[in-house]
């Protein structure tokens, strides 16, 4: 029994936190995760090779998604799309997997952070590539028009990009009341401009540009919330980092309902929505429909919510 509990504590202790975990994530990805961050314990894989792995995973999903009822008679189209689901899934569990291991390890880093980012960039990237190749095979209007689902495919990227980074920058802001500085992943980009500017190019290339790379991110992060940015400095003035813990408390209340717009912004329905659109409806371009609508509404939604939850503790503090 005590083994058991142990068990128990341990894949707990590998969360995040309950407040920011989704329900079907909890059931199936986190477990899956445990067990591959267990055995990669054992080998002394580190996180960050977990997700380099999950990169070339999820661009095969990409290219398995690409094939079609037009390509060779030898290739059953169908099951090379089951095979890119598969991968999908393998490749999330990955992601899964380099955080949860991270934290039984304690091998945090900032460029693990970066390159936890960009994998899911990387996996949807081959995967837009994949269906315009596939639409422009397939259907009348874009084999005419091969150029329209190309410039959808950019627009959508581009909005994925600010989905995926607001539900971050939400979560991390929230963890941050929750947990502290300590296990929140929560950044400033006037920091983050001081250690670029110590940075050499000749003799710190490769770091300063993924610093760069990641400082304009924060800063795109920063210039959409501005409320959570005079929220941030008005805390900084008044407390510093010994923020009250039931003021802690109040915001975590607060922002806690929101949590499930940025799970909902992150992987498991939009990957609902994407094997829908190929597998059932035969029409992957309804997937690029779907990410401008209906998850660009929950991004305004969440946004515009959490926006008057900082002000209002502005006022308050005030």
């Amino acid at each position: 029994m005590s083994d058991l509990k142990e068990k128990k504590q341990g894949f707990k202790d590998s969360l995040k936190s309950m407040d920011t975990e989704e329900t079907f994530d909890l059931i199936f990805y986190r477990p899956i995760g445990y067990m591959w961050a267990l055995l990669a314990k054992k080998l002394g894989i580190t996180p960050n090779a977990i997700t380099i792995a999950s990169i070339f995973i999820g661009i095969g999903a990409g290219v398995c998604f690409f094939f079609n009822e037009n390509c060779s008679p030898w290739i059953n189209f169908f099951w090379w799309n089951i095979i890119g689901v598969v991968l999908l899934v393998w490749a999330d569990s990955f992601d899964s997997a380099d955080g949860q291991l991270a934290r039984m390890t304690k091998q945090y880093s900032r460029l693990g952070r970066i390159l936890d980012g960009v994998s899911g960039d990387f996996w949807f990237a081959a995967i837009y590539v994949g269906i315009c190749l596939r639409e422009n095979m397939t259907s009348d209007f874009f084999m005419d028009h091969k150029w329209v689902i190309w410039v959808v495919a950019v627009t959508t990227g581009l909005f994925h990009g600010i989905q995926a980074a607001m539900a971050d920058y939400y979560r991390q802001f929230h963890l941050y009341f929750l947990k502290g500085e300590d296990g929140s992943e929560l950044e400033r980009a006037d920091m983050l401009k001081e250690k670029l500017a110590s940075l050499s190019w000749t003799r710190n290339f490769w770091q300063k540009l993924t610093l760069t790379s990641y400082t304009n991110y924060t800063i795109g992060q920063e210039s959409r919330t501005p409320q959570m940015q005079k929220l941030r400095a008005l805390l900084r003035e008044r407390y510093g980092n010994a923020i009250p813990q039931e003021f802690r408390d109040r915001f975590r209340a607060a922002s806690k309902p929101l949590m499930k717009y940025t799970n909902i912004l992150s992987f498991n329905t939009r990957t609902f929505a994407l094997f829908a659109a190929i597998l059932i409806f035969r029409m992957p371009w309804l997937y690029f429909a779907f990410e401008l609508t209906v998850l660009n509404g929950v991004l305004v939604y969440m946004m515009w919510r959490h926006e008057r939850i900082c002000k209002n503790f502005i006022k308050e503090l005030n």
